[in-house]
């Protein structure tokens, strides 16, 4: 076994009991010997099956041929190929939305106890540190690529970030191993590819050591964030907990334990938190969090992120996305009470004990409404909102029961949702936060 089969070996052996190993195979130099690493490791130790998968990006001529040039390897390695074709999405950068839909195709692919292999070896991990520090990433963009991570329902895994590249040239040029070459990488005008051809060679002509350094670099960056990651945990800790609202099943965090933190612990638990939801503020808007930080209690302050938004409301912060951001409808005739009522964007509602006779509709709030309250006489439904303490992004959605023109019952307000005479309540289960970004 050679020295490069052994590295190789020895850094999949955690995974060894996965179901199936996937492996995201371009055609290029460093997933052919990727692939080919593997079926020679397979035919000398038991493995799990192996599987091969192409993504076609569709964005030049050349790469049309390049399926075919996968089928003719897989088939004779004897490794079954997938082939799937999907759409990038135009943007300012090319290369950010080819791997945006080339991961979006992986994770839908990784089922449960399946891994995903990738070619990525040490020269494209100091790259990656590099282009980042360009940018300005923090210590988390600064740890470049972690060796594994989740990814869909299973884990992806990036065994060769410790070979160089010149160890795969050679390996490739000793089993006279063929791969296609795409044209777009000696297109400088692309910043991975000006880093590569332009940067690197001259930070290698001055210091040979300068991949191995500086993906050394990344190793401890990964380390301090693991560090700042415990912290954040921490904080969490101090945070989390129910909301005077339970059925409001959407992330939240108290504020109070928050503002106690530094500034930076603050937007170091919040980075924590809000990276499972989506992308992560860049440095400018930070500001977004400290206006809605230091806004007045009276407010309904919101940050607004690329993935959704967070609002104060109720001394805690609320994360909302997807259709907890779209428009209600209102007006809706509830024809069999009997049964759960599907609300657009918004969940359902539905009855527990007997139900109210007569034609009953869902509505929601539009201003002035008023509704007679056991023991109080009419009342306004804004004051009987603001003494329940409803957060305020959730007015406009709580389902309003009308009979005819009467206002019947609020949803899961208490004193506000059941007729005991009657014998009913009225609950409303809402989305979810899984639903909402689904």
């Amino acid at each position: 076994m050679n020295s490069l089969s052994a590295k190789l070996l020895k850094s999949l052996a955690p995974w060894r009991e996965a179901a199936h190993w996937r492996i995201a195979f371009s055609g290029g130099l460093d997933s052919t010997v990727l692939l080919h690493l593997l079926v020679d490791l397979a035919h000398q130790h038991g493995l799990p099956r192996l599987t091969a998968v192409h993504v076609h990006h569709g964005l030049q001529a050349a790469a049309d041929a390049w399926p075919a040039h996968c089928q003719a390897i897989c088939a004779a390695l004897g490794v079954p190929l997938q082939v799937i074709h999907v759409q990038v999405r135009a943007g300012s950068s090319l290369e950010g939305a080819a791997r945006e839909a080339r991961y979006g195709a992986f994770e839908r692919l990784t089922a449960a106890n399946e891994l995903l292999l990738t070619a990525q070896h040490r020269d494209d991990q100091a790259e990656t540190l590099l282009f980042r520090l360009l940018r300005g990433a923090g210590v988390r963009g600064l740890s470049a690529m972690p060796e594994s991570r989740p990814l869909g329902a299973g884990h992806l895994m990036r065994p060769l970030l410790g070979v160089s590249r010149a160890e795969l040239e050679r390996y490739a040029a000793e089993h006279c191993l063929s791969w296609v070459q795409d044209p777009s990488n000696a297109d400088h005008q692309y910043s991975r590819n000006y880093l590569r051809h332009q940067v690197m060679p001259s930070l290698i002509a001055r210091w040979p050591q300068a991949a191995t350094s500086i993906s050394r670099s990344a190793a401890h960056l990964r380390e301090a964030q693991g560090l700042l990651d415990e912290l954040a945990m921490m904080d969490l800790a101090t945070a989390e907990g129910e909301s005077d609202f339970p059925w409001l099943d959407l992330p939240s965090l108290a504020l109070a334990p928050l503002q106690s933190l530094s500034p930076a612990r603050q937007r170091n638990v919040l980075s924590h938190w809000l990276s499972k939801r989506g992308r992560l503020p860049d440095t400018d808007h930070w500001a977004g969090w400290e206006s809605l930080r230091d806004a007045s209690a009276q407010g309904h302050p919101r940050w607004c992120l690329a993935d959704g938004e967070v609002h104060r409301a109720g001394g805690r912060i609320w994360w909302l996305s997807g259709a907890w951001l779209q428009q209600v409808k209102s007006g809706i005739e509830w024809q069999d009470p009997g049964s759960p009522l599907q609300l657009p964007n918004n969940g359902q509602v539905f009855f527990v004990g007997s139900v109210p006779q007569g034609p009953l509709h869902i509505r929601y709030r539009q201003g002035g409404e008023v509704m007679q309250v056991a023991g109080r006489g009419h009342r306004d439904l804004k004051r009987l909102l603001n003494e329940a303490g409803l957060p305020s992004f959730v007015r406009g959605r709580l389902p309003l029961l009308y009979q005819d023109e009467r206002l019947l019952a609020v949803a899961n307000l208490p004193a506000l949702a059941a007729n005991p005479q009657a014998g009913w309540q009225l609950h409303w289960r809402p989305l979810t936060s899984d639903q909402g970004l689904s």
